[in-house]
C-alpha cells in the first residue's frame, strides 16, 4: 500500500494590521460591567436600561401583525434611505407640535440614534478636526468621534450644564467643526440645561460659524417642572443644529429606531453615509413604530409615573448609601443619577469590592474627554423597582464602606 505524505503547509504572511483608530479607541467600560455582572443576583446600576416589563408587548406585537397582514409586502421589502413615509410624517407632527416647526422630508430615520451620530461624523468630520463636547459626556459619542479620528475638547460646565461663555472661548480659539450635547437630562450627570443657556449657545454656533449637535434620546421621561424648548429651536440655531432622537427609551430598543432632524445639504450627505453603511433601517419596525405612534403618549405618562416613582427610592436612600461629604443632584426627569463622593475616593478602583456585594454602577472617569473627576458615579434608577433599589443602595453603602 502506498502511503501519500501530507503535502507541506505553505508558508502563511501576517494579514495587514487593524486601522490604527480601532487601537486608539477603547471599548465601552459600561458593557463591559454588564457582562461581569450578568449574574441575576446582582443588583444593576450600571446599564442604561429601560425597565422591560413596561413595554408595551402588546400595541407593538398588534403594529406588527398589521403591518405583515396589511402591507406585507412593503414591511418586508427593501425600503428608502431616508426612512418609511408615515413614520416620518408622524414624527414631523410631534415635532411641530413640540414648538418646532419639521416637515417629514426634514427626517432621516436612523438604526437607533446610535447610529445618527455615526452618520454625522462621517459626513462633517475630518481626522484631526475638532469637536467640543460637555465635560463629562456621553461615552458613546466620546467613541463615535475618537473613531473619526477627532480631536475632542471638553468644554467647562457647572450643575446647570455648559457654560456658554467657556464654549465662546474655545470656539474661538480652537475652530471646532461642531459641538455634541445633551442639554436635557443629560447622560450621565442627569442635568438640565436652563433655557438662557440654550439661547446663549444658539447665539455663540451663529456668530462663531459651528455645528450643534443636540442629542435628545431622554427629553420625554420629564417628572417635574417644565419643559425646555431644544436648542433647534432658538434663533440663531435654524440652519446649523441637528437634533437626534430615539424610540429606545420610550417604546423599545431592540426596535433599533431614531431619527435625525437636519439642514438639507448635511441630511443629504448623511443618507448617502446611511447607503453605505446599511442602505435603510428595516422597513417593519418602521411601519410597526408609525402605528405605535397614535398611543406612545399615553404609554409614556404610564412609564414617567412608574421612573419618578424609582428615582425618588433612589435620591431617599442615598444619603444612607454613600459616605459622609458626598453630594448628588435630583434630576427632573431622564434615567441617571451622578453623585460626587469625597476627593480620596477612586470609583474605578473600588467597583471590583462593590461588585462582590452584589451590586454595580459605573465609574464616572470613562465619561471624561480630559482629566478625569475619579470620585464620581453614575447611577441609573429605572431599571429596578424600589424595593430593589433600596436593596441595592444597602449594598452600595455596605461594599464602600469595606473597601
Amino acid at each position: 500500500m502506498t502511503v501519500t505524505e501530507p503535502a507541506p503547509r505553505p508558508v502563511s504572511a501576517a494579514v495587514p494590521s487593524l486601522a490604527a483608530r480601532t487601537g486608539a479607541v477603547g471599548g465601552s467600560p459600561v458593557r463591559d460591567i454588564l457582562a461581569v455582572t450578568a449574574r441575576p443576583e446582582v443588583i444593576n446600576f450600571a446599564g442604561g436600561l429601560p425597565a422591560p416589563e413596561l413595554f408595551d408587548r402588546e400595541s407593538i406585537a398588534a403594529a406588527f401583525r398589521d403591518a405583515l397582514a396589511q402591507t406585507p409586502a412593503q414591511a418586508l421589502q427593501y425600503s428608502t434611505t431616508e426612512g418609511e413615509p408615515s413614520l416620518r410624517a408622524g414624527l414631523a407632527a410631534r415635532m411641530s407640535a413640540r414648538g418646532l416647526p419639521t416637515d417629514a422630508d426634514d427626517l432621516l430615520i436612523t438604526t437607533g440614534s446610535q447610529q445618527g451620530l455615526s452618520l454625522l461624523a462621517t459626513a462633517l468630520l475630518e481626522p484631526g478636526d475638532t469637536v467640543l463636547v460637555e465635560d463629562p459626556c456621553y461615552l458613546a459619542a466620546l467613541q463615535v468621534f475618537g473613531l473619526a479620528g477627532a480631536r475632542i475638547v471638553a468644554v467647562p460646565g457647572d450643575a446647570e450644564g455648559v457654560d456658554p461663555r467657556a464654549l465662546e472661548e474655545l470656539v474661538e480659539r480652537e475652530r471646532p467643526k461642531l459641538f455634541y450635547t445633551v442639554p436635557t437630562f443629560q447622560n450621565p450627570t442627569g442635568r438640565t440645561l436652563p433655557a438662557e443657556r440654550r439661547a446663549a449657545v444658539a447665539e455663540v454656533a451663529a456668530r462663531a460659524g459651528v455645528w450643534i449637535v443636540e442629542d435628545d434620546p431622554y427629553g420625554e421621561l420629564r417628572y417635574e417642572g417644565e419643559r425646555v424648548p431644544w436648542i433647534a429651536s432658538y434663533p440663531g440655531a435654524e440652519d446649523r443644529t441637528v437634533l437626534l432622537g430615539s424610540f429606545s427609551k420610550v417604546m423599545a430598543p431592540g426596535m433599533r429606531l431614531g431619527w435625525l432632524r437636519a439642514p438639507a445639504a448635511l441630511r443629504r450627505a448623511c443618507a448617502v453615509a446611511k447607503q453605505a453603511a446599511d442602505l435603510h433601517t428595516p422597513t417593519v419596525n418602521q411601519l410597526a413604530a408609525a402605528r405605535c405612534l397614535t398611543g406612545l403618549d399615553a404609554h409614556v405618562a404610564r412609564v414617567r409615573d412608574v421612573y419618578r416613582e424609582r428615582r425618588d427610592a433612589m435620591l431617599a436612600g442615598l444619603a444612607d448609601a454613600l459616605p459622609a461629604g458626598s453630594a448628588w443632584a435630583r434630576p427632573e426627569g431622564g434615567m441617571f443619577l451622578w453623585a460626587r463622593l469625597p476627593e480620596s475616593y477612586d470609583t474605578t478602583a473600588l467597583l471590583p469590592e462593590v461588585v462582590r456585594h452584589d451590586v454595580a454602577y459605573v465609574p464616572g472617569a470613562a465619561f471624561y474627554a480630559g482629566d478625569p473627576d475619579r470620585s464620581t458615579m453614575r447611577l441609573c434608577f429605572v431599571t429596578q423597582t424600589p424595593e430593589e433599589i433600596g436593596e441595592g443602595l444597602r449594598r452600595l453603602g455596605e461594599g464602600l464602606r469595606q473597601a
